[in-house]
């Protein structure tokens, strides 16, 4: 399941991010989205779950928890729009 992580501190890393979402199961990527020019953080990200009941649960507990002094916000990612 690809998940969508919205509103992140700009200075939260990836292992970080991965440390939130693997206490609700299992991830396979985390992919901070970062401005191809300045390289700085867009404040979005992606993260993989292989087993959707894992996603489900990981999307229903975070989305609004408070990481880094923001309140994210989670969703299961939409196919990208061409």
């Amino acid at each position: 399941m690809n998940i969508y992580v919205g509103n992140l501190s700009y200075n939260l890393s990836e292992p970080e991010l991965k440390s939130a979402f693997e206490a609700h199961g299992q991830v396979s990527s985390v992919k901070i989205i970062t401005d191809k020019f300045t390289g700085k953080a867009k404040g979005f990200a992606f993260v993989e779950m292989p087993d959707d009941t894992e996603g489900r649960n990981a999307i229903s507990q975070l989305n609004g928890a408070d990481l880094k002094g923001r309140p994210l916000k989670v969703s299961e990612a939409r196919p990208k729009d061409r």
